[in-house]
């Protein structure tokens, strides 16, 4: 399973808006440079962003781009599934129809891989981008898990 390279973008984009404080406005043309990303690609992700609601759009010379939510009320796995869609690492999770054997429900396989699918998601909605942005923050690489997560 990879993510695609919008959603690579839309995580930086997160991550460097959950960095600042709250509320905080960032020009697009700003965020496309520090984050690398190209304007055009930076148009539609923001657009899918700001229909997620992750993301405010505000209008005008000093507009721009900021959270829509507080950074601990967006996870890893709200990013995906609002680029995305959901997370699904195998057809027949998602509809059991889809089976070419047509057995799903009894398959051994079908259901170790959505045992591991339960816990990708889990994990990946207890990640939260005001953890990471903490952690860009004081120099961190890999988070630092609490035993209980800041994500709600």
């Amino acid at each position: 399973m990879q993510f695609n390279q919008a959603t690579d973008y839309a995580f930086r984009v997160v991550l460097h808006l959950a960095a600042l404080p709250h509320g905080a406005i960032v020009n697009g043309q700003t965020l496309a440079d520090k984050e690398r990303i190209p304007q055009r690609f930076l148009h539609k992700i923001m657009r899918t962003l700001t229909a997620a609601g992750i993301i405010r759009s505000h209008r005008g010379a000093e507009g721009g781009f900021a959270l829509g939510k507080q950074a601990q009320d967006i996870s890893l796995l709200t990013v995906i599934q609002a680029m995305e869609g959901p997370v699904m690492i195998q057809r027949c999770l998602g509809d059991g129809r889809l089976c070419s054997k047509a057995c799903a429900p009894e398959c051994p396989v079908h259901s170790a891989l959505g045992g591991v699918q339960e816990q990708l998601v889990t994990s990946l909605g207890t990640i939260c981008f005001a953890e990471l942005a903490l952690n860009t923050q004081t120099g961190g690489g890999r988070p630092q898990r609490a035993a209980v997560s800041n994500c709600y």
